[in-house]
């Protein structure tokens, strides 16, 4: 008969076995998936972590300059490469028609789902930008897409030119009656807010007045998305920290859960549009405020109006589409101004053309407003190519816009990558492709934009992936670029701008592409002949 100190000593034994043997059991297991891992992608070069995780790839965003990370990995490795377990990289924009496809058949990433604002009564917000549902997104966005229409950009110009009327009038006040220097970024950033406030709320926000970040939203979009860029690339980790109640209350207690101040916000502009709608319906007002007067229908209106006039359209469409007006819409465009206005100050010889075509086009169509009508600058060739310069060297989004290959797999530059990987390339690193920019890729030369014709600059706008491509191409592109080209022509026509330090000009990669440091002093230009004085 065993005493119980030969049973405890047997049990332990037979427990230590089985412990070692779940133990060794796990380990194989954990060393198979690491193998299958590995072995799916294995002929896809890229560094050694990338066959195991995706936690390097989070430490590169949390850098701030992922885009340079992955501009050095290319170097290295080649056009294609493998930077996490199940996702490929490409630098080469011949790849952009093969993943960026016009029909349906590559859906977005997880990625996305990371960029979703989360309310835990209503779930997470889809969007136009962030769903990877290709059902959802046809749903969004056909009833909205014709408001984005070339055809429809002239509709808004009177909005935008009220707006440059007030920057004008602020920048004389502040800074042109006493030779300051200033950081003339955060006014172009003020600018970018304001026109979209007109153009989705008919009134702006109150950047340019106030000259601050009213009620934060800046800040507020930079903590959404500084909290969610290293999150893209691992979305589980988003899923668990932050779209479940217990997330979602840890980080409204303890962090800051920045999209809920702008779905917030969002909530109550279209509250007030509804009744404002209402109330003019009521009144038989057909010219009410509510519609805009003689400016026309504001975005608002046509959303809420859209919404109520078609009940296939979910309740919350107009909260999606409000809530990119003022994230995407406003951010991307201001980033876009900055970086050009940067380099034209930067590189004066090119402002100095810019300043001479700018002059003699108004000087022949008789324009006696300092806003030229974006019907005369709309097509000046060394605008158009300082304006695509802008677009092509510093993309607001700056993260690869992941695709999902679909069944059958595909063949990405040569290489084939199965059903199932995620595949897609950097705005910036594409954008900056020597074998298709040319080898001075990484300088601002708007030259090359003219210097072959017009098909080599139709390929080299095909080629930049600043607003994706494809069937899920950005479609407030056309009505932003319509405000980069009205406020470029403004501040070079009316002001002479001097750069001052340019070497504090910083740039932030947080999914969002920050600028900071544009430091500048302005005159009249009555007061100078050309741009070099």
């Amino acid at each position: 008969m065993m005493s119980a100190q030969d049973v405890a000593a047997w049990t332990w034994s037979h427990a230590s076995v089985v412990t070692l043997g779940l133990f060794s059991l796990a380990c194989l297991l954990g060393a198979l998936q690491l193998f299958r891992t590995w072995r799916r992608l294995r002929h896809i070069p890229g560094p050694f972590p990338a066959c195991i995780t995706n936690f390097h790839r989070a430490y590169w965003v949390t850098t701030k300059r992922a885009h340079l990370i992955l501009q050095d990995v290319h170097e290295k490795y080649g056009e294609i490469v493998r930077i996490g377990p199940n996702t490929v990289v490409f630098s080469n924009p011949e790849a952009i028609p093969t993943v960026y496809t016009a029909r349906t058949g590559f859906p977005k990433s997880e990625f996305y789902l990371t960029l979703q604002a989360y309310n835990p009564n209503s779930g997470a917000l889809q969007a136009i930008f962030n769903t990877p549902d290709e059902d959802m997104h046809k749903r969004l966005k056909s009833p909205i897409a014709s408001l984005f229409t070339p055809n429809n950009v002239p509709a808004y110009e009177g909005r935008v030119d009220e707006v440059l009327a007030l920057l004008g009038a602020r920048l004389d006040e502040q800074f042109l009656q006493h030779d300051r220097i200033f950081e003339l970024g955060s006014w172009l950033q003020f600018f970018a807010f304001d026109v979209m406030g007109t153009l989705t709320f008919s009134k702006r926000y109150g950047f340019l007045e106030t000259g601050k970040d009213v009620g934060r939203m800046l800040g507020t979009i930079k903590d959404f998305m500084r909290s969610s860029a290293p999150l893209t690339q691992i979305a589980w980790l988003d899923w668990l920290l932050r779209k479940n109640r217990v997330g979602d209350w840890l980080q409204r207690h303890f962090f800051t859960q920045a999209s809920m101040g702008i779905l917030g916000f969002v909530g109550k502009a279209i509250g007030e549009k509804r009744a404002a709608l209402a109330a003019a319906e009521k009144a038989a007002d057909t010219n009410a405020a509510a519609h805009g007067g003689k400016l026309g229908k504001d975005f608002l209106t046509h959303y809420v109006e859209l919404q109520q006039n078609d009940p296939q359209i979910p309740p919350w469409a107009p909260t999606a589409w409000t809530f990119s007006n003022v994230i995407a819409g406003s951010d991307s465009v201001g980033s876009l101004m900055r970086t050009t206005v940067f380099n034209l100050l930067a590189y004066p010889h090119t402002l100095e053309r810019l300043y001479e075509e700018l002059r003699d086009s108004v000087d022949s169509s008789g324009s006696g407003s300092p806003f030229p009508a974006y019907a005369t600058v709309r097509n000046l060739p060394y605008l158009d190519a300082c304006v695509q310069e802008g677009i092509r060297m510093h993309p607001p989004f700056c993260l690869p816009f992941e695709r999902v290959v679909p069944r059958g797999g595909v063949t990405v530059l040569g290489k084939f990558l199965p059903e199932g990987t995620v595949v897609g390339g950097s705005p910036y690193v594409v954008n900056r492709h020597r074998g298709t920019f040319g080898d001075d890729a990484e300088f601002w030369r708007p030259e090359r934009w003219l210097e072959k014709g017009d098909e080599h600059k139709r390929k080299l706008e095909q080629s930049m992936l600043t607003f994706g491509s494809g069937r899920r191409v950005c479609l407030g592109r056309h009505v932003g670029i319509m405000e980069i080209k009205k406020l470029i022509s403004f501040l070079v026509l009316n002001y002479d701008i001097r750069i001052v330090d340019p070497e504090k000009f910083e740039v932030e990669n947080s999914w969002f592409f920050f600028q900071k440091g544009l430091y500048a002093r302005i005159r009249k230009r009555s007061q100078t002949a050309s741009p070099s004085t």
